[in-house]
């Protein structure tokens, strides 16, 4: 079974190591795998709301997406793209404004975190506040929602954003899917065993730290200087070490195998000098992240090359956003008036408008309750409930047994998650089932004959 995975980076800035160990590399290794269909966006629009300078952005737009393609980033095996190259992104990010609550913007943290912020300081509460900081969840939600990615790999304080893009997505469901769900619910994708990278005085490596080693800016020479900087004590060669007490180490740890690791701290533990060790360091980062630097320099010279790669990346993706919106326009109402009828402007049935049999056919609607449990129901068009589930701690829990019913159209070891409605049995629900998945392949026997026509 393949997983889509999309990865969306923020173009305000230049790489550094950290973004590479963190994010550039799994991501990377990630996109290689035969079940993995990989979606890789630049974040130009969420750029803005940080970023007013255009010369700034311009810049870290074509740094970042060289540095992606230098890494190893292979354009033909992922969908690389900037955000603002899909329109179809903000006319989504529109439609879910208008279904999004402004108590679910409320509690964003970034948002809440400026608050209290200026609170402390007896400022407006909103001073500083921007609608684009306000409602970037919801533009999050779009970019994510657009592809209908599974998952989405992010830090833990990322986690909000996905249960606000799940939130969303059941809201639009809801209102718009009487037929089907437009969005499936997309999850986090967290790596507990990866480290974050330590900077230069052994804090996380961040720009607002200023503690960070460049990628690829400046060269080794620019990788050695701030490696030299790295805060270690004041042992003298010979002296025995703590490998545990720099960053020094950790840094290593994220370039060298297992044996590698420690042949180090036994050195540094049998005296090896500091000065010695950054030197060992650079060496060993340098024989990962040196090859790729010509490839860096090329793009960044031939930006009209790098151009190119981004536009077919958009085209790739618009290839899935432009038909998926003509759908999502179809349920909201923003129709050709070609589905009007000739006679008094009454508005005809869409030519995609399902036959009376399809109108019957069950749904499965996803939501979550104020208990903060995850629930999901089947039920006919006319509002008749066949089946509720219990509550799940997790929308994914809740997603994937959604999931197994529709493709093995049985209820059997599921007897405890879930409860029939008035008057309905279980060969009642498994009916209903079997009438979905069917509905589900004469659809796709129809687009399938559709294409193969056109």
């Amino acid at each position: 079974m393949t997983v889509r995975v999309l990865t969306g980076i923020n173009t305000t800035g230049t790489l550094h190591l950290g973004n590479y160990c963190g994010a550039i590399r799994p991501c990377i290794r990630a996109s290689r795998k035969e079940d993995v269909e990989s979606f890789l966006f630049m974040a130009d629009l969420h750029a803005l709301i940080k970023c007013q300078d255009p010369s700034r952005i311009e810049l870290s737009r074509m740094q970042i997406a060289a540095s992606w393609l230098a890494a190893g980033l292979d354009p033909e095996k992922v969908t690389f793209y900037r955000q603002s190259d899909i329109p179809e992104i903000p006319l989504l990010n529109w439609m879910f404004n208008c279904v999004c609550p402004k108590g679910l913007m409320n509690r964003a943290h970034a948002y809440k975190a400026m608050v209290e912020a200026n609170g402390a300081q007896n400022e407006d509460p909103d001073n500083g506040v921007s609608m684009g900081l306000f409602c970037y969840p919801v533009l999050m939600a779009a970019d994510i929602l657009m592809f209908n990615a599974d998952f989405v790999p992010v830090g833990r304080d990322q986690i909000q954003h996905l249960e606000m893009a799940r939130d969303i997505a059941a809201r639009f469901n809801n209102l718009y899917g009487v037929q089907e769900n437009f969005f499936v619910m997309p999850y986090e994708q967290i790596d507990d065993e990866l480290e974050i990278l330590p900077g230069l005085d052994g804090r996380k490596m961040s720009k607002s730290y200023n503690n960070v080693i460049p990628l690829f800016e400046g060269g080794r020479k620019a990788l050695a200087e701030a490696i030299s900087r790295v805060v270690t004590d004041s042992r003298l060669p010979g002296e025995p070490k703590d490998p545990d007490s720099t960053s020094l180490t950790q840094i290593f740890d994220a370039f060298a195998t297992h044996e590698e690791r420690e042949a180090f701290r036994d050195e540094l533990r049998s005296g090896l000098g500091w000065g010695e060790a950054k030197k060992r360091l650079v060496e060993q980062i340098e024989a990962e992240i040196g090859p790729m630097r010509e490839k860096y320099t090329y793009y960044t010279t031939h930006t009209a090359e790098l151009e190119d790669i981004l536009q077919a990346g958009a085209a790739k993706a618009r290839k899935l956003s432009e038909p998926f919106m003509e759908r999502l326009r179809e349920a909201v109402g923003l129709r050709s008036f070609r589905h009007l009828s000739a006679a008094g402007g009454k508005a005809a049935a869409p030519e995609s408008a399902p036959s009376q049999k399809t109108a019957e056919v069950a749904s499965f609607k996803q939501y979550r309750e104020a208990d903060g449990l995850f629930y999901f129901k089947l039920a006919l068009p006319g509002g008749r409930v066949l089946l509720t589930s219990v509550g799940f701690e997790s929308g994914r829990d809740a997603g994937q047994t959604v999931a197994r019913l529709k493709k093995t159209c049985s209820l059997e070891g599921l007897a405890a998650s879930v409860v029939f409605g008035d008057g309905v049995s279980a060969q009642d629900v498994e009916a209903a089932l079997a009438a979905m998945k069917a509905e589900d392949e004469r659809k796709a026997a129809l687009k399938a004959q559709k294409n193969s026509a056109g």
